[in-house]
């Protein structure tokens, strides 16, 4: 029954929940939250300030006793636009392990779009046709097109709440050229994705941020709109709310029920956008939802640890959409991709004994697997450092960054290079990849080995592990010779011997 805590540094507030996972189920057991503006300065001048970094670590040692006292397990912490923007990231992430012990992730737009949809998806019954998620944060407001609970489509526009009122609205109340200047720049921002907005046609608008929120909270309190205080706000009563709250100053936002005293300061500028995004894409309107990226670090954490959570699968989910896209993209020959995935898969499951790699190798080296020809792509000279690079640094969603970094090295090694421990694509893993990168690439080149000619004439392999020796009995289909097979398994003995230290031999059954 572990616990598990999800620490979200954004450009406005920063926050943590914990929860507790018993029964392939999560439950809350803590959750705070406070407004830092650690993004404020980074929109005016490109740098993170020295109060807001302090005030921030503040709050970070804060929540770091409250996820000692609790006991947790696991803890996950990232940071968002005002990380991603700062030239000065990286003294602030200095500091707060420094302060903490805790490594914090700066994740990129398109992930933080992904764990806003896994939290959304892993906690409510959300199985429409089409559903567009929207998260307005301090920095960046998240888009995310979805169906039946598949991501298709995410993208980041620079329009959070801090960002548009520091850029724009110099008085109180705002005038109305600061009005106009905005908005002509939110609508700019906005036309970039309103036709993908509006064919997919979602039934269903969910909005995740505090402004959201307090949003639907002043809708609830001027129309006496039905159920609780986040009910759905309509586009006319959204263009009106906008409207009200450009002529109101800070005191009177202030005294609206549901905004509070810092969200005032910024809920003119968030309401622009989400009236903008209402019109211009032609939504009749949205739901506010108090879950968020902290409830999707949640469900990733939880997912690593049971896999048959409702996260865990729609985690696989994501993984294998993602993979099958970016085969697509890369033009790499998806039939011989799922022949080499699957001889790896079984080499990974029948030679256990032998390889003694972590259980969760096998969804790495599946991925590498299927990934390893992307660096054709660019260009069959240097594919390999090629591949490595696009696995690296590409959006596949629902890994990590460092998950990433992993499977693009087991992919990397596939030439005449072997993994050294001072190649850079070694080095930047922890000490126990560094071990096991090895093993996983060398189950990766005997698959491809096994698959060479891409004939589809191998039927099974017969994998027996004894005596120091593995030995392989390739079964064919009828009328169908694997002499390029046994031709390329020969080369790789010598490789199988130095990393496993056991003898390989091959004979066509």
């Amino acid at each position: 029954m572990p616990t598990l805590a999800a620490v979200d540094i954004g450009s406005n507030s920063v926050r943590l929940k914990i929860s507790r996972l018993a029964r392939h189920r999560l439950t809350e057991i803590h959750e705070d939250r406070e407004v830092t503006r650690l993004g404020e300065s980074v929109f005016r001048s490109g740098f993170l300030s020295p109060d807001a970094i302090a005030s921030t670590v503040k709050v970070l040692r804060r929540f770091h006793r409250t996820v000692q006292n609790v006991g947790a397990d696991s803890v996950r912490v990232v940071a968002t636009s005002a990380l991603r923007d700062a030239r000065n990231s990286q003294a602030f992430l200095e500091w707060v392990r420094s302060a903490t012990g805790w490594k914090v992730e700066i994740i990129s737009g398109l992930e933080e779009a992904r764990l806003i949809h896994l939290g959304l998806v892993s906690s409510l019954r959300v199985n429409v046709s089409s559903m567009l998620m929207v998260d307005l944060g301090g920095g960046s407001c998240e888009l995310t097109l979805s169906g039946a609970g598949h991501i298709r489509s995410t993208i980041s526009l620079p329009l959070g709440a801090v960002r548009l009122t520091n850029e724009f609205l110099q008085h109180d109340p705002p005038r109305k050229p600061e009005i106009r200047q905005m908005r002509s720049f939110i609508t700019r921002e906005i036309e970039r994705t309103a036709d993908r907005i509006r064919r997919a046609r979602p039934k269903v608008v969910i909005a995740t941020s505090g402004t959201a929120e307090s949003l639907g909270a002043v809708c609830h309190g001027l129309y006496k709109t039905r159920g609780s205080r986040t009910a759905a706000v309509s586009r006319a009563q959204m263009k009106r709310i906008a409207k009200l709250l450009t002529r109101l100053p800070l005191q009177a936002r202030r005294e609206l029920s549901g905004v509070g005293p810092r969200r005032a300061e910024i809920i003119v500028a968030g309401a622009a956008v989400y009236s903008g995004l209402l019109d211009r894409c032609q939504l009749p309107g949205f739901r506010a939802s108090p879950l968020g990226l902290r409830d999707g670090l949640l469900a990733q954490m939880a997912a690593e640890y049971d896999h048959s959570t409702r996260s865990g699968r729609q985690i696989e989910s994501e993984r294998w959409d993602s993979i099958r896209a970016a085969v697509a993209h890369y033009r790499v020959d998806m039939d011989h991709a799922l022949q080499v995935r699957g001889s790896a898969m079984l080499l990974f499951a029948t030679l256990k004994s032998v390889h003694g790699l972590p259980p969760e190798y096998a969804e790495w080296l599946s991925a590498a697997a299927m990934l390893y020809e992307v660096g054709d792509y660019v260009n069959r000279n240097g594919r390999h450092r090629h591949t490595y690079y696009i696995i690296s640094h590409s959006e596949i969603l629902g890994y990590t960054p460092e998950q990433r970094r992993i499977i693009a090295a087991i992919a990397r090694y596939l030439g005449k290079s072997r993994p050294a421990p001072d190649d850079g694509a070694i080095k930047i893993l922890p000490n126990v990849d560094r071990d096991c990168i090895p093993r996983a690439s060398a189950l990766l080149r005997l698959a491809r080995a096994l698959n060479l000619s891409r004939s589809h004439a191998l039927r099974t392999v017969r994998v027996r592990a004894q005596d120091g020796e593995v030995r392989l009995a390739l079964v064919t289909k009828p009328r169908s010779t694997v002499d390029l097979e046994l031709w390329a398994v020969e080369k790789e003995k010598n490789y199988f011997r130095e990393v496993f230290g056991r003898e390989l031999s091959v004979a066509a059954a």
